[in-house]
């Protein structure tokens, strides 16, 4: 429903986005994550039009213009920066958009109260929107970019800077959509956002896709060994047929099969009195792809 091959844009000598290429399937949901500056935004706005790729091609349910009128009407895009008037309603906010998607009279009106509803919005639609909360912003934003009901959905860091509430009532409003069969890109670099939300993620850096699968497939090829770390009663004596380093009466195993280290460590005996276990996870995969430096 929605292919990339090989695309690329340069700002000057800069090259945001190097030679990417990802292909969703219909009610896929598909998960662009990477550090602020990787070319997740940029990637977006070629997708969406309003931005030409220098190489390459983007297709949209199998024609490749977004810039088609009749393309656009089939996607949903909800930026980053927030795209609402301030100094109007959410109603009316609302109401414009839809109009600009060439809805007008009861249907319009359906969408309207439809999209009020999906963002929680009920009780302040007549409030303008610059008396709103960020995560109220946030809703309304999403809801804009549903608002003539489009099959395929670009959201781009759909949560940035909101409260655990509202990034949790985004959340809801999100999977609903899942349900619903939508086919969705979205862009974030919260790893925990990607695990609940994505069918499978392509990991970009530097403008480059670095790792792309579903999220158990990328930790079992990226994210390296678990580490168990026990905490003993006292130090064993003499020589132990056991994995790992003790360091006094602490134990580390870094391993590649947990079960095994775990059962040799209970056939050993040793007393012991905590037991971690730290398996790789998204975040892991994350680091040992892209580095640990800090990023300014």
């Amino acid at each position: 429903m929605i292919t990339a091959k090989n695309i690329v844009k340069r700002f000057g000598n800069l090259t945001a986005v190097n030679d990417i290429s990802f292909e969703l399937k219909k009610g896929e949901t598909f998960g662009l994550l990477g550090p602020n500056g990787a070319g997740k935004t940029t990637t977006i706005n070629m997708m969406v039009g309003v931005l030409k790729p220098d190489e390459g091609t983007i297709s949209l349910n199998g024609t490749a213009d977004p810039t088609r009128p009749e393309v656009r009407m089939q996607i949903g895009n909800a930026p980053q920066s927030i795209a609402l008037y301030e100094e109007l309603t959410a109603v009316e906010n609302l109401r414009f958009f839809g109009r600009m998607y060439n809805l007008s009279g009861k249907k319009l009106k359906e969408r309207v109260e439809w999209a009020i509803e999906f963002a929680g919005l009920k009780e302040r639609r007549n409030s303008r929107v610059n008396t709103y909360s960020g995560g109220m912003k946030r809703r309304l934003n999403l809801a804009c970019a549903m608002v003539h009901d489009p099959p395929m959905l670009l959201l781009d860091e759909p949560t940035v800077g909101v409260d655990p509430q509202s990034r949790n009532a985004i959340f809801d409003c999100i999977e609903k959509l899942i349900r619903e069969g939508r086919t969705i890109v979205y862009t974030t670099h919260y790893m925990e956002e990607a695990q609940r939300l994505c069918d499978r993620v392509a990991i970009i850096d530097q403008g480059r896709i670095l790792a792309l699968d579903t999220i158990d497939k990328l930790i079992e090829s990226h994210g390296g060994v678990s580490v168990i770390e026990a905490e003993l009663a006292k130090r064993p004596d003499g020589n132990l047929n056991i994995p790992g380093e003790i360091n006094g009466t602490s134990l580390r195993i870094e391993t590649n099969n947990t079960l095994d280290a775990i059962n040799k460590l209970a056939a050993a005996g040793l007393d012991v009195t905590t037991l971690n276990i730290h398996k790789a996870d998204l975040e892991t995969v994350f680091l040992n792809l892209t580095g640990r430096s800090l990023r300014d």
